[in-house]
Parts: C-alpha cells; sequence; structure tokens
C-alpha cells in the first residue's frame, strides 16, 4: 500500500516523539505519506509547528481539545488566529462529556474556534463524543458549512454521519473499525459512500485490534485500510488512494504537499 496519509496523529505527544525518526521510517516503510498532527493545547502548538518546519510531510492543525476548554481566552484565541496561518485546519475542537470540564465551557471553546476557522477559511477537526446533537447545531449556528472538515475518529450512528456529510465533513475511520465486536464503525464503512471517509491512526491511542495493549503507531494506518478493504470488497491500495484524495480535498492540500 502506497500514499496513504494519516488524517489525524499526535507526533508532537510521548511516546511518539522521542522515537520520532523510527516512527516515521516505519511509517515509510507501510507507504504513509503525509501527517496531519492536531494541536491539544496552546502548550503544545511550538512543538507542532517546529515538526512540520522541519518535515514536508507533517501538516500541522491548532486548537484545543475539550478537555482543555477552561484555557481559552482572548490571548490564547489570537494566538491560535496567528498560528492558523500555517495551518492545514483548526483542530482538534469539540465538545466531549467524558472529561471533567463543563459542556458549557466546552461549547464556548468550541463555537469560537469554529468562527476563528470560518474567518479564516480553513477546515476544521472535530473531536466529539456522545454529544452529537449539540455539535451538530452548534456547527451548524457557526456556519461551519461554509469551511467543512474531518469528523475525527468518528463513534455515531450512520444516520448522524450523514447530517455531519452534509455539512461538508468527512467522517474518519480509525483502528477501532479492527477491533473485535466493532459494529458501529463497520456500519459506517459499509454503508456510507467512500468519497466521505478517511483514514486516521490517532497514535499514540486507538490501537488496532492485532496490537492492542501497544501505543499506537501511524504505520499501523494499514491494519484499518485493510479492514475498510474487506468490508468494501475492493483492495487496500485502492482504500488508500480514495481515501487520501479525500483528505486532500477536505483540508484543500495541493497535489505535493505530502
Amino acid at each position: 500500500m502506497i500514499g496513504v496519509i494519516d488524517s489525524h496523529c499526535h507526533l508532537d505527544l510521548e511516546p511518539l516523539n522521542s522515537g520520532l525518526s523510527h516512527i516515521l521510517q516505519e511509517a515509510a516503510v507501510a507507504g504513509v505519506r503525509g501527517f496531519v498532527v492536531p494541536g491539544v493545547h496552546p502548550d503544545g502548538w511550538l512543538g507542532i509547528s517546529v515538526l512540520a518546519a522541519g518535515n514536508r510531510q507533517i501538516m500541522p492543525a491548532y486548537g484545543i481539545h475539550p478537555m482543555h476548554a477552561a484555557c481559552l481566552n482572548e490571548q490564547v484565541l489570537g494566538q491560535l488566529r496567528e498560528r492558523a496561518e500555517h495551518a492545514v485546519a483548526i483542530g482538534e475542537t469539540g465538545l466531549d462529556p467524558a472529561y471533567q470540564v463543563s459542556l458549557d465551557l466546552q461549547e464556548r471553546a468550541f463555537s469560537e474556534q469554529l468562527r476563528v476557522a470560518v474567518n479564516l477559511g480553513l477546515p476544521v477537526l472535530v473531536h466529539c463524543r456522545r454529544a452529537f446533537q449539540r455539535v451538530l447545531r452548534i456547527m451548524r449556528e457557526e456556519r461551519a458549512d461554509k469551511v467543512g472538515g474531518i469528523m475525527h475518529a468518528f463513534s455515531g450512528s450512520v444516520e448522524m454521519a450523514r447530517e455531519f456529510i452534509r455539512l461538508g465533513f468527512a467522517i474518519s475511520i480509525s483502528g477501532t473499525v479492527t477491533w473485535n465486536g466493532a459494529v458501529k464503525p463497520v456500519r459506517l464503512v459499509r454503508e456510507l459512500p467512500l468519497e466521505h471517509l478517511v483514514l486516521e491512526t490517532d497514535a499514540p491511542d486507538m490501537t488496532p485490534e492485532r496490537y492492542r495493549g501497544e501505543f499506537n503507531h501511524p504505520a499501523w494506518i494499514t491494519e484499518t485500510a485493510q479492514r475498510v478493504a474487506e468490508e468494501r470488497g475492493i483492495s487496500p491500495e485502492d482504500v488508500a488512494r480514495i481515501t487520501t484524495d479525500n483528505v486532500r480535498r477536505i483540508l484543500r492540500l495541493a497535489d505535493d504537499s505530502a
């Protein structure tokens, strides 16, 4: 398999960052040719920018994860606007009631980041668990359809996925589709048009079934591509080509950007 883009991986975080040379070499052998690296906290934005400056295959995004929503203020928003000039997307941002941060704070942080994205014409990387209706409402209110983006590691239903697709968002399939007993991600792969799917690892998290118990590697996106190929009755190479074309379209990447 050649030419796949990992649409969401945290190369700046440990244990990936300390072994980055090996991680990138392993990914190259597996055919991974691009990495979208989203920010989760302002303290990490500089590190992402340094990685991207040193490797043209690393594409930076800057955002505030819902677990860090309380850190958003006017100064941080100003920093986000500055960083965004050199980003492929805003994110990751969104809502997640699993974290000990009030949903009111999360909603305000999400809305503010969507406004930055829309004002700057940048797509958005959206994190959402168990709050899909609220996320959808906010995205409609903030006119996220003007910029589109990616629903990261989507865990919702096919019906909800179609609502986000109508707003111009791709649905990202992660290693969870390979897990024993996986239901929702398998149904997404079977029922949604391939032109609306992208692949990700979310490394170092969401490790595919074959490697469960280890931290995830971008190279293991091949496991996800293989499972998608099996469900759709096509080759992993076709899955890589189609999903990577989708990433390029959604993030408006030049053909030689990764």
